[in-house]
């Protein structure tokens, strides 16, 4: 087997962040339930947009947000993902490729050809920190196996996807192929469930690609016991046993995290952290963890890794690092 290009390909939908702070009052008003990622259309994305305060506008999509953080503690990267012809799809390729990340996703046509514009998330962060996701997915939902990138794929130490892009049913495909070029390669899988709310509307599809796909799972506690339809943490590990996952990444807030590497569970504390906006977490955690893996640092490092550049993200508004990720890891 040939050295990896690339430590990392994420996969996933490319989705232009606009980021704002909100009152609860706001989400209420709108019949929004506080820490949810909701699906939306075009006129609702035009209504709530009007009704958000002054925003940050960010290039996006959880996949995305891995790979920018993973690529300034300086892994390889790599990212699939479609946007459009437009001019929020050119913002979002110049974004990743000046983070050194390579991007070879053709775009979808331009909206004026009558192609569905670039996705943006709507994300309402309160006071607590907490965050609201109202998605509109757009050529989000175009992408399919056609856009696999193989060689990308044989050439990536780990092929890492986002739970969120399960809605659109050739997305799903797509997993399923870019799942068995790694695994024919030699290479390894990994997912992130992406959000509870997502697990409940694809959890059969979900426990089939884990169960028969994945290598390394991502998950925070709430996705983890809807995916295994649980009670408890302690009942989620053991499921997670029982599938016979070889690695398992277990975000818990500020309880930190755990891992199970075949089949041995190592807590790890959470780093310090200011809880500005959680957006972002997750993904950040994920970059961290598996730029560690794929130096083959012990697993309990892998966490630590993670729980750093989770703790950079959430101690300011956005998903992409503002401090020295290097620095912070003590890498120079």
């Amino acid at each position: 087997m040939t050295a990896p290009h690339l430590d990392i390909l994420g996969i996933g939908n490319a989705i232009v962040d606009v980021i704002s702070r909100a009152e609860p009052a706001l989400l209420a008003a709108r019949g929004l339930t506080p820490g949810e990622m909701r699906l939306i259309d075009t006129a609702e994305a035009g209504s709530l947009y009007d009704a958000m305060g002054p925003g940050i506008e960010s290039s996006g999509g959880s996949a995305a947000n891995t790979c920018a953080v993973a690529a300034a503690i300086g892994a390889r990267v790599g990212y699939l993902g479609k946007v459009a012809d437009d001019a929020l799809g050119t913002v979002f390729a110049h974004d990743l490729r000046v983070g050194g990340i390579h991007f070879p996703t053709a775009p979808a046509p331009n909206p004026a050809s009558g192609g569905l514009p670039t996705a943006r998330c709507l994300i309402l962060v309160t006071p607590d920190g907490q965050r609201t996701m109202s998605t509109y997915l757009g050529a989000c939902t175009t992408f399919g196996p056609a856009d696999i990138d193989e060689a990308g794929v044989r050439g990536a130490a780990v092929t890492y996807m986002e739970g969120y892009l399960f809605d659109p049913p050739a997305a799903q495909e797509a997993f399923r192929t870019a799942a068995a070029i790694a695994r024919d390669a030699g290479r390894e899988v990994a997912i992130s469930l992406s959000d509870a709310f997502c697990v409940g509307r694809h959890r059969a599809a979900f426990r089939d690609f884990v169960a028969k796909h994945a290598d390394i799972l991502f998950a925070n506690e709430d996705e983890v016991l809807s995916l295994y339809e649980v009670d408890s943490f302690e009942a989620a590990l053991e499921a997670v046993r029982r599938d016979g996952i070889k690695v398992a990444a277990l975000t818990r807030g500020g309880a930190g995290s755990v891992v199970v590497a075949d089949g041995q569970a190592h807590p790890v504390a959470a780093a310090p952290a200011t809880v500005v906006d959680t957006t972002g977490a997750g993904d950040a955690y994920a970059a961290g963890f598996l730029a560690a893996h794929v130096r083959g640092l012990p697993p309990a490092e892998r966490g630590r890794w993670g729980g750093i550049a989770a703790a950079e993200v959430i101690g300011h508004l956005g998903a992409r690092p503002q401090a020295d990720l290097k620095a912070l890891l003590g890498l120079g």
